[in-house]
């Protein structure tokens, strides 16, 4: 299904009264609002950058899929929704992709608009460690590659199993290593790290994160954490996870960093002493122990994994032409069921 791109109209006929007009002005208003808390909304508002419409789609403002609306006039906007692959239905062919041991599953043609593969894209999940998608965008749009960060004891994890680099308090790397062992190694108290020193404060970070999610149309979403450990209240949806990606895979150092089939460098701690650090990618695509299909090149992307979460991937692949796409699967039974999945997913592509 393609991007709805309707055609701007007048909300106002030049015939009505005054309070027929402001009459119909509240209605409209009403209507808007309610939208905006429903998951189509995050596909169909308009107006996120443009001078004029800059702060369009907050939620205090008069908003549709055609107009911005004051009491002094109505102006067209154009649709959000222009540029992206927009569907509110299951888009499933069962004969050809099994996804019955996962919960949600998309496949994005970023070229054409066109979701060609959907299921469960609106239900809310736990996304596990995808949500470092959104800790990177954060800390690309806000810091400098070149700038040092410092560990404090805020980087103290203490959940089990938790992936770590092994941080203690007085480390410091640059945000380039940093985002490197975030994206190639997942490292949870690397977020930790990046949150406070580019937010100021870890729980200011996330206020970032959300407002970003927000901003992205990702209405659906609410971060309490910078790497994705389980809580609650931390939740997004495939559709939110794909217009992150989408804004993520426009920095070219994410781009180069999801590439990454391993990482080493060296960091250092409090006392100047270095600390080594060398660890594979944790896409066991790129690490080859599954292939793509044939014609599909997988450009990178991002692993996640909690017992919440299950066994979560989202995939940039190119083919043969180099179109783009993107691929989610999230709650996927195993690591065997997530990749045999996700190969069949990027089947889809030349169907």
């Amino acid at each position: 299904m393609k991007c709805i791109n309707n055609n701007s109209k007048t909300l106002f006929g030049n015939n009505l009264d005054k309070n027929s007009k402001n009459l119909l002005y509240n209605k409209k208003k009403m209507m808007v609002r309610n939208l905006l808390t429903a998951v189509v909304s995050a596909i169909c508002l308009s107006g996120c950058g443009g001078t004029d419409y800059d702060m369009a789609y907050h939620i205090d403002y008069d908003v549709s899929s055609f107009n911005v609306v004051t009491r002094q006039e109505t102006r067209t906007a154009s649709p959000f929704a222009s540029g992206l692959c927009v569907t509110v239905d299951n888009i499933m062919d069962d004969e050809s992709v099994d996804m019955s041991q996962a919960e949600a599953a998309a496949l994005f043609a970023l070229d054409k608009n066109e979701v060609l593969y959907a299921k469960n894209i609106h239900e809310r999940l736990y996304p596990a460690s995808l949500t470092k998608v959104m800790t990177a965008i954060v800390a690309l749009e806000n810091g400098q590659l070149s700038q040092t960060l410092t560990a404090t004891n805020a980087v103290n994890v203490t959940e089990s199993g938790a992936v770590l680099c092994g941080l203690k308090s007085g480390d410091t790397m640059t945000l380039d290593q940093a985002l490197r062992i975030l994206l190639v190694y997942s490292a949870n108290d690397v977020a930790l790290l990046i949150a406070e020193n580019i937010g100021g404060s870890v729980e200011h970070f996330i206020e970032m994160m959300n407002e970003k999610a927000h901003e992205l149309g990702a209405t659906n979403t609410n971060f309490t954490n910078p790497n994705g450990l389980p809580d609650l209240n931390h939740f997004t949806t495939a559709y939110d996870l794909y217009l992150m990606f989408n804004e993520a895979i426009k920095y070219e150092a994410f781009n180069e960093i999801i590439h990454m089939t391993s990482y080493q460098t060296v960091f250092y701690d409090a006392s100047g002493k270095a600390k080594e650090f060398n660890k594979q990618n944790t896409n066991m695509f790129l690490r080859g122990n599954y292939q793509a299909p044939a014609n599909v090149t997988i450009i990178g992307g991002k692993t996640g994994t909690t017992n919440a979460a299950g066994n979560c991937l989202m995939l940039l692949s190119r083919d043969e032409n180099g179109s783009p796409y993107i691929s989610i699967i999230l709650r996927a039974n195993g690591a065997e069921a997530l990749y045999t999945q996700m190969t069949d997913l990027l089947d889809e592509i030349h169907k």
